[in-house]
C-alpha cells in the first residue's frame, strides 16, 4: 500500500503539538470560591476533594492561591450566617460575598464573577420566593416575577461592593433583562453578565449542593431549570438572554451537555462558558481514588473537550490542577 493521504504523518513527536487543533490556556478557567459567614477556618468540601469552603478572612489568601497557577478569574459563591424564607443576607450590605468582594477588589488583581441566586440563602432552598403552599403542593414553584425583584435587589448589591461580573444562575424568565435594567439604573452599565443561559436540572449537581449548603429542603427544581432531555428548547433560552443583553452565554452541566455548548457556539456572537459541575469533578476523583483512571490525564481531556466543542471560558474545579501542568 502507498496511501497518498496518511493522517499518522502529523501525530509524531514534534509535530502533534503544532497542528493541535485546540488548546487550553489557565486564562480560559475560572475557578469557583466558597466563602463560608459560619466558620473561623476551612472547612473541606468532602465530595470535592482538594476544594474547601473559606472564611471571609481567608479569602483573599485562597484567591491568591488560584492566581499563582495563572488562572485570573473566580467565581464566588456565599453561605450566609444565617437563612429566611425570602434569602434576606443575599443583598445585606454586610453579607458574606459582599465582604468578600471588597476584599478582593482592593487587594487583589482577580477578575471576580459574582454568582447571583437565592438558593444558598433562602431556608427552603430554591432559588426563589416561593408561591403560597409550594411546600405541599408539588405542583406549585417560585414566583417568578417576585423573584426577579430580589434578582435586580442582589445584582446592585454586589456592583456596589465591586463585583466585576454578575451570573444570574436562577433560570427565571426575564432575570437578564431585569438585572441589566438595575445595573444600568444604578450606574453600572460597564458591569457585565454572563448569563446561566441553558441550566439543566441534573443529576451532576449533587456535591455542590454540599459545598453551598444549597439542596431543597422539598421537592426539586424542575419547574425552572431545564429538562435534561430537551435540546432546541436551548436555543429559545439562549435567545431569550441575549436579547436581553447577556455579555456572556454559559451552559451548566458541562460535559453530559456538549451538544448545547456546540449549538451555542454556532448560533450565537458572544462569548460562550460551560460550567464542568461538582459531579463531573467528583466522580472522576472517585474513580482515581480506585486506581481505575489517572486524575490529571483526564481532567485535562474533559477540559479539552469542553473547549473543543466551542467554550472560550470553562468553570472548573480542575482549574489550578489543569492550569499548573500547562
Amino acid at each position: 500500500m502507498h496511501p497518498t493521504d496518511r493522517p499518522r504523518r502529523l501525530r509524531a513527536d514534534g509535530i502533534r503539538d503544532i497542528v493541535a487543533e485546540t488548546r487550553l490556556s489557565p486564562s480560559d478557567f475560572v475557578v469557583p470560591v466558597f466563602v463560608d459567614a459560619t466558620t473561623d477556618e476551612r472547612v473541606p468540601i468532602e465530595s470535592m476533594p482538594g476544594h474547601e469552603r473559606v472564611p471571609v478572612d481567608e479569602v483573599v489568601d485562597r484567591v491568591e492561591e488560584i492566581l499563582a497557577t495563572g488562572i485570573e478569574s473566580v467565581m464566588l459563591f456565599g453561605i450566609p450566617e444565617s437563612k429566611d424564607e425570602v434569602g434576606s443576607r443575599a443583598d445585606a450590605e454586610d453579607g458574606v460575598v459582599q465582604r468578600a468582594l471588597r476584599r478582593l477588589d482592593a487587594e487583589t488583581d482577580a477578575y471576580v464573577i459574582a454568582d447571583l441566586c437565592l438558593c444558598e440563602y433562602t431556608d427552603h432552598g430554591h432559588c426563589g420566593i416561593l408561591e403560597a403552599d409550594a411546600e405541599s403542593d408539588a405542583h406549585l414553584t417560585v414566583r417568578n416575577d417576585a423573584t426577579l425583584d430580589r434578582y435586580a435587589s442582589i445584582a446592585q448589591s454586589y456592583a456596589d461592593a465591586g463585583a466585576d461580573m454578575i451570573a444570574p444562575s436562577g433560570m427565571m424568565d426575564g432575570q437578564v433583562e431585569t438585572i441589566r435594567s438595575a445595573l444600568d439604573a444604578e450606574g453600572y452599565a460597564e458591569v457585565p453578565i454572563m448569563a446561566y443561559a441553558a441550566k439543566y436540572e441534573s443529576a451532576f449537581y449533587g456535591p455542590f449542593r454540599d459545598a453551598a449548603d444549597g439542596a431543597p429542603a422539598f421537592g426539586n427544581r424542575r419547574h425552572y431549570q431545564m429538562d435534561p432531555a430537551n435540546r432546541r428548547e436551548a436555543n429559545r433560552e439562549v435567545s431569550l438572554d441575549a436579547q436581553q443583553g447577556a455579555d456572556a452565554l454559559l451552559v451548566k452541566p458541562a460535559l453530559p451537555y456538549l451538544d448545547i455548548v456546540a449549538d451555542v457556539r454556532e448560533h450565537f456572537d458572544r462569548p460562550v462558558a460551560a460550567y464542568n459541575v461538582s459531579g463531573e469533578y467528583a466522580m472522576l476523583h472517585a474513580a482515581a481514588e480506585k486506581g481505575w483512571l489517572d486524575i490529571e490525564e483526564v481532567a485535562h481531556e474533559s477540559l479539552l473537550s469542553i473547549k473543543r466543542a466551542g467554550a472560550d471560558l470553562i468553570v472548573t474545579y480542575f482549574g489550578e490542577t489543569v492550569a499548573e501542568r500547562l
